[in-house]
């Protein structure tokens, strides 16, 4: 046992699950992030107990008027059933007696085990996939475990794993789809095709507009036969097998979505939209004729490119370091690998186009537009194995700026975690705009570190109130700081939360040391057996 255990220390395989699932644990807050999230998550509390999906009191705020007059939420069904067996065992365990004197005081235990349950495990899988389709994609062991590594702690994937969004899920599926999709491309193995579009499929329950990720994923199989210079009979035959196995699993799901929406709202054919423009008209005459898409196509477009609030050049910079490897390495990459390039770019570009109009662009309250940061950060993960493969090709200028957007992207990401996301948009609502979001957090940072955050003139309207958002934005972003803030538990709880969390930090540092130590040996060819 004790060999055995020994062993598992050895593989990077096992390392790196360690490493995502330690990441994981220690970066959440015991909170959901957002109210988009609590209102999926009483959906999925709904499907099992006699709650409504939306509270009276919650509208016109939030809900929309269903069948028979009742209120529902405007999302997908996806999010909510991937948290229900999560909310079940949470709202067991809530229950409990010893949490009598801590009912419904945030964060409660039912939220603090579905947002460490749910982020542990999709942080987990979208890791071991990552690193399966890396591999696939002929980088070594050591690149593909970089390019692990910098999907969970250099791009918005971290934030998103504090903040549980539809993102990160999205984000797993979509791998899925990549990987299993190519797999079935070099192997003709038809199951591979199947797994990797009932994930394709899934997505579609999270959010119709995943289509797009449909999309991207055919053409990113069309572009690797097209580099590849496959025969025209080939691109006919693979077209022809993809289409009867793979569009029949995309029209189950979106006929499972359709359902849902006949269960709500009545209807086959219209989406959420129709009935939130509806409510909002009756709510304010005033909207223009084409809300919600109202929005100059030209503010949406370049808004995520080049507004300090939401530009994705600052939030992701590892998408800077993928556009300078393909410019100067494009010739030296395989087929394969220009394939997922450029169709990662399409599937870019076509997330900014598709949102440029709609009346929230920018994804509102959130870190970045997290509309298109799931399609940046498949553009952006993949610069460090790039980087890592075609280093002497690109010479030690190249290299070094490298390094440098590496490192400069681990604390932008570090930072976006430090304070609850609506920080900053609160202060926005004072400072007024354009107001660069990222220096803003970083002088956030340092102010309530040395205390200095009224003589900085760093506290708003929003914060001087006695209100659960002013709690929350004035504390460290994570669990033991949480409650201790807050000031519910026991003192017992806050102090084990913080020995436990202290813990959690010192085991990843070990197990990113022993990581290390791992690649480098099977990067010099030494066994592994003499890496304990």
């Amino acid at each position: 046992m004790i060999n055995r255990f020994r062993r598992w220390f050895r593989e990077p395989v096992f390392l790196l699950a360690l490493t995502a699932c330690l990441g994981a644990f220690v970066v959440q807050s015991g909170e959901l992030g957002t109210a988009d999230t609590m209102h999926r998550l009483q959906t999925a509390h709904s499907f099992w107990t006699s709650e409504p999906p939306v509270f009276t009191n919650e509208y016109p705020e939030f809900g929309l008027h269903g069948r028979g007059g009742k209120l529902y939420d405007w999302y997908g069904i996806g999010q909510p059933v991937l948290m229900l067996p999560a909310d079940i065992i949470g709202t067991f365990i809530g229950k409990l007696p010893v949490f009598d004197r801590y009912d419904g005081t945030d964060p409660t235990p039912r939220n603090i085990i579905v947002s460490y349950s749910t982020n542990i495990l999709v942080t987990l899988l979208t890791a071991l996939v990552c690193f399966r389709f890396l591999r696939m994609l002929q980088f070594t062991t050591r690149q593909s475990a970089a390019g692990v590594l910098a999907l969970l702690f250099c791009t918005t994937h971290l934030h998103y794993t504090q903040n549980m969004m539809e993102n990160n899920y999205i984000m797993l599926l979509t791998l899925i789809g990549f990987t299993f999709q190519y797999e079935w491309s070099r192997t003709g193995n038809k199951s591979s095709l199947l797994i990797g579009s009932a994930a394709l499929g899934l997505n579609l329950l999270t959010r119709l507009t995943t289509g797009l990720d449909i999309i991207a994923a055919g053409v990113f199989l069309l572009l690797v036969m097209w580099f590849e210079r496959a025969s025209t009979p080939a691109m006919w035959e693979r077209f022809l097998c993809y289409v009867k196995t793979a569009v029949p699993v995309y029209l189950i799901f979106f006929l499972l979505d359709r359902l849902y929406q006949f269960y709500r709202f009545g209807t086959w054919f219209d989406t959420y939209v129709h009935y939130f423009t509806i409510e909002h008209r009756l709510q304010d005459p005033r909207l223009p004729p084409n809300y919600p898409f109202e929005t100059p196509f030209h503010v949406g477009f370049l808004g995520p490119l080049i507004t300090p609030e939401k530009s994705i050049f600052l939030f992701d910079p590892l998408i800077i370091l993928t556009i300078v490897i393909s410019v100067f390495a494009w010739k030296r990459f395989l087929p394969e690998v220009k394939a997922y390039v450029l169709a990662a770019f399409v599937l870019l570009l076509a997330y900014i186009s598709f949102y440029a109009r709609y009346t929230v662009w920018n994804g509102d309250f959130a870190w970045g537009d997290r509309y298109v940061s799931t399609a940046v950060e498949f553009v952006a993960f993949i610069s460090v194995p790039l980087l890592l493969r075609y280093r002497q090709q690109l010479g030690k200028f190249i290299w070094r700026v490298g390094l440098a957007l590496i490192a400069i992207s681990a604390v932008i990401q570090i930072a976006s975690l430090t304070f609850w996301l609506p920080l900053e948009i609160y202060q926005m609502e004072t400072f007024g705009h354009p107001t660069w979001v990222i220096a803003l957090r970083f002088k956030n940072i340092v102010a309530f570190a040395l205390g200095k955050m009224e003589a900085w003139r760093l506290n708003t309207e929003a914060m001087t109130q006695d209100s659960w958002d002013y709690v929350h934005i004035t504390t460290w972003n994570f669990l033991p700081f949480v409650l201790r803030r807050v000031g519910q538990a026991p003192l017992w709880v806050v102090r084990a939360s913080f020995t436990i969390w202290i813990a959690g930090l010192a085991a990843l540092a070990w197990v990113l040391l022993r990581l290390r130590r791992v690649l480098s040996r099977l990067e010099f060819g030494i066994p592994n057996s003499e890496a304990v």
